[in-house]
């Protein structure tokens, strides 16, 4: 009868080392793969959730919305959350690289850190390139703002690999050249966010 117990006991042992151990490399395996969590991955889900933001630049600059959308190198924001009335209504494209932190309430963020089923392949196409290309296309009025400080609007011309030609025009006024008072070569590495649907 004791021997009984004695094997009971080292079986429970061994149960309790084994849980240990299982757990020991689940965390393990859990450090290894939020070390290789990117920001992008974070942002996708923030914006798969829908999730209400506060981007912040540099020199404390901020900009509040709901998470619509995440491409390869991007962000979009819906700003109606805004208290500015000239972001009301709007939505602004954030490339990845001007952002310093995002600020999110605690379960959004947490939820952002789980593991999630691999985006669509097409995401990895759709840079914030490829996205001013699209708005060349369609003509579309916009605010670009820089690091800086900077804003202008207009119409973006041309889209470069690392630089944008904005033709600058009145807010609301369509891009006309009787209209364009300037232009602009914009290096895309000081662009914080482009502005979409309320230029004026």
């Amino acid at each position: 009868m004791r021997w009984q117990r004695f094997f009971e006991d080292l079986e429970h042992q061994l149960d309790s080392e084994w849980e240990a151990e299982r757990a020991a490399l689940q965390t393990e395996a859990e450090r290894l793969r939020l070390s290789r969590l990117a920001l992008q991955e974070r942002l996708g889900a923030l914006a798969d959730d829908g999730a209400a933001v506060t981007v912040e630049f540099s020199a404390a600059r901020i900009l509040r919305g709901r998470a619509t959308g995440a491409g390869a190198d991007w962000v979009s924001l819906d700003l109606d959350l805004g208290l500015d009335t000239r972001r009301h209504g709007s939505a602004a494209l954030v490339p990845t690289g001007a952002i310093e932190a995002v600020a999110a309430p605690e379960p959004d963020l947490l939820r952002s850190a789980r593991p999630r089923a691999p985006r669509p392949p097409s995401t990895e196409r759709m840079t914030f390139g490829f996205v001013l290309r699209d708005l060349v296309r369609r003509r579309t009025a916009v605010r670009v703002h820089t690091d800086s400080g900077r804003e202008w609007v207009g119409t973006i011309d041309r889209a470069g690999a690392d630089h944008l030609d904005l033709s600058l025009h009145d807010p609301g006024a369509p891009r006309r050249a009787e209209a364009v008072v300037g232009q602009r070569v914009v290096a895309l590495r000081a662009v914080s966010w482009v502005q979409l649907g309320s230029a004026g």
